[in-house]
């Protein structure tokens, strides 16, 4: 029986047709190659709390021709990936209501997890929250999920469940022992969940 289920942020609890360094290159002219070093590079130790974003992508912004500081890129950075699955969200009340344990895991860095808390208000849509940056470990690495379910030493793995909208961390986590399903909508998530 399934006591607790783990939700992924981008692609199953947010809408993200695209991703930011898309949007940088066709409404701010700052080509893929140009964004491409710092997403794939630096940005990934901020993913994991071993670098601060601030700091990291800086140096970057004059590159890219970003003049108006790193806080309102930050805004538009958050803001452009703010598209909530209100259906989604609402199942997932349903499912608080009869006692099964909600929990946010996500690879964020912390000024992004913070927004997604408390601006998109997800801090109190779910029982616990829990981000790559704060664990120090990302999916599908077996410490992330190690991590989380220290905090839930009743809960046996196979009483929990993950929704990704990534195959490979859907794998991984079924090889840790953890029920997994790639999310591809409500209506499969609410058959699936039926």
């Amino acid at each position: 029986m399934i006591k607790a289920i783990l939700f992924d942020v981008d692609g199953v609890l947010l809408h993200n047709n695209r991703k930011f360094s898309v949007l940088l290159a066709e409404q701010y002219g700052m080509p893929l190659e140009t964004t491409r070093p710092f997403f794939s590079g630096p940005f990934q130790d901020c993913l994991t709390g071993k670098a601060d974003l601030k700091e990291a992508v800086s140096p970057y912004l004059t590159d890219w021709g970003w003049d108006k500081g790193v806080d309102a890129f930050l805004d538009l950075w958050f803001q452009a990936e703010h598209k909530v699955n209100q259906e989604l969200i609402d199942s997932i009340q349903e499912l608080r209501k009869k006692g099964i344990i909600c929990i946010l895991a996500t690879n964020n860095e912390k000024y992004r997890f913070q927004y997604i808390l408390d601006k998109i208000g997800f801090a109190d849509v779910f029982d616990k929250t829990y981000s790559s940056a704060h664990l120090g470990h990302k999916k599908p690495n077996r410490e992330f999920f190690e991590k989380i379910l220290e905090d839930f030493p009743d809960l046996k793995k196979r009483e929990v469940f993950l929704w990704d909208d990534d195959l490979k961390i859907v794998k991984e986590a079924e090889k840790f022992g953890i029920k997994a399903e790639v999310y591809t909508s409500v209506e499969n998530f609410k058959q699936k969940m039926r």
